[in-house]
C-alpha cells in the first residue's frame, strides 16, 4: 500500500475543520494555565464550549475496547501508515486514541470494528493457531493481503474486507487530521501572502496586458 498515492489523496481534501480553524487563528493567542490540557485529540489548541469539553472529557474517561483490541488496532494502523523517512507512524500520531474516541463519539462504528477484530482474530486462530496480534509479521502481512484489495479479495473474505476498509478510513483520517499528519501533506492553513499579478506568459497567451495605472497603482513586485 502506497501511503502517499492511495491515502493522502483521499484524505487530503477531507482535513477536520479543527485543523482549518486553527490554521485560521490570529497569532496572538492568549496563554493557557496548561497548554497540553487544552489540546484535542489533534494536537491542536481549540478554544471550547464547556459543554464540549465536558462531552469530551467524558468519552475519555471510558474505555471501549479491550487491550487486546486495542492492540490489534496499533498493529493494523501500522501497517497502513507506517513510520517512513519524512513522519512517524499511525501509532506515533496516536491514531489509535482517535479510534477508540471516535467509536464512542460515533455509536455506529462499534460493532462493525468489534465484529471485525473478532473475524481477524477467528481467521488467524484457524490459520496460524494464534489470534492476530501474536502472529509473526510474515502471517500478518498475509492476512492483510487477503482482505486488504476489495477487487482481488474471495468472496469469503467479505467480511474482512468491510472491517478493513473502515479501519483503513478510520486510519488515515485519523492521522492526517493530526499535527503529524497535517505536517506530512504540507499544509500550511491560511498565511499571509503576496499577489504580484498575473504572471506576463499567461497575459501574453491571452492577448492581454496591464495597462501603466495598474501597474503603478495595483501591482506591487518583489
Amino acid at each position: 500500500m502506497d501511503r502517499r498515492k492511495s491515502i493522502k489523496t483521499l484524505i487530503i481534501g477531507g482535513i477536520s475543520t479543527s485543523v482549518l480553524a486553527e490554521a485560521c487563528t490570529s497569532a496572538e493567542k492568549k496563554p493557557v494555565a496548561n497548554p497540553e490540557e487544552a489540546k484535542d485529540l489533534t494536537g491542536t489548541t481549540l478554544n471550547r464550549m464547556p459543554e464540549e469539553k465536558k462531552y469530551e472529557k467524558q468519552l475519555q474517561a471510558e474505555n471501549f475496547f479491550t487491550p487486546e483490541e486495542m492492540a490489534t488496532i496499533t498493529i493494523l494502523g501500522d501497517i497502513i501508515i507506517p513510520r517512513d523517512e519524512v513522519s512517524g507512524s499511525a501509532s506515533d500520531a496516536k491514531v489509535p486514541d482517535f479510534i477508540e474516541f471516535i467509536v464512542k463519539d460515533m455509536p455506529e462504528h462499534q460493532t462493525p470494528m468489534r465484529g471485525g477484530l473478532r473475524w481477524l482474530d477467528v481467521q488467524c486462530l484457524n490459520r496460524y493457531g494464534k489470534p492476530f496480534k501474536d502472529c509473526g509479521q510474515k502471517q500478518q502481512m498475509e492476512m492483510v493481503d487477503l482482505i486488504a484489495w476489495p477487487n482481488k479479495a474471495k468472496p469469503e473474505m467479505t467480511q474482512g474486507v468491510a472491517f478493513f476498509t473502515l479501519i483503513r478510513n478510520l486510519v488515515g483520517t485519523g492521522f492526517y487530521t493530526s499535527e503529524m499528519g497535517v505536517k506530512d501533506i504540507g499544509y500550511i492553513g491560511n498565511v499571509p501572502n503576496q499577489w504580484n499579478g498575473v504572471p506576463d506568459d499567461v497575459l501574453k497567451q491571452y492577448h492581454m496586458a496591464y495597462t501603466e495605472r495598474e501597474l503603478k497603482e495595483c501591482i506591487s513586485f518583489s
